[in-house]
């Protein structure tokens, strides 16, 4: 068994393809129409075929008081891995990326966190 997707509610696809693409370096899978959303996934361009992200929009009642409550708590939504958390965060923070969390270390793994400006918090980590 292999996780095959998983996802983030956004308020915005737009939005959030252009951040996850342009600023994250995700690249575009799948987008389908479904009425006014799509179903809309990113993969990592190391592993195109690995596991999707999905754009999931943020429009039922219960999601956003979800995402409120876990930005309020300064839980991410989502973690992704990186081969430099220091490097990354230089590269993001040039780019405009608002961070919640600057590199922290933390044992084997050193963390940060960024907002995804679509109501999540996102981890980025490495272990050494």
């Amino acid at each position: 068994m292999r996780i095959h997707l998983t996802s983030v509610f956004v308020d915005d696809q737009d939005k959030a393809l252009r951040f996850y693409t342009e600023v994250l370096g995700f690249r575009k899978k799948t987008e389908v129409p479904l009425g006014d959303d799509r179903w809309l996934t990113v993969v990592s361009p190391e592993d195109p075929d690995g596991t999707e992200l999905l754009l999931e929009p943020d429009g039922h009642p219960a999601v956003k008081p979800y995402k409120e409550a876990l930005v309020e708590d300064g839980i991410p939504a989502a973690s992704f891995a990186v081969d430099d958390v220091h490097a990354e965060f230089s590269r993001l923070r040039e780019l405009g990326v608002r961070f919640t969390q600057e590199p922290l270390e933390m044992g084997p793994v050193t963390t940060a966190v960024l907002d995804d400006t679509c109501g999540n918090l996102i981890q980025i980590v490495h272990s050494k």
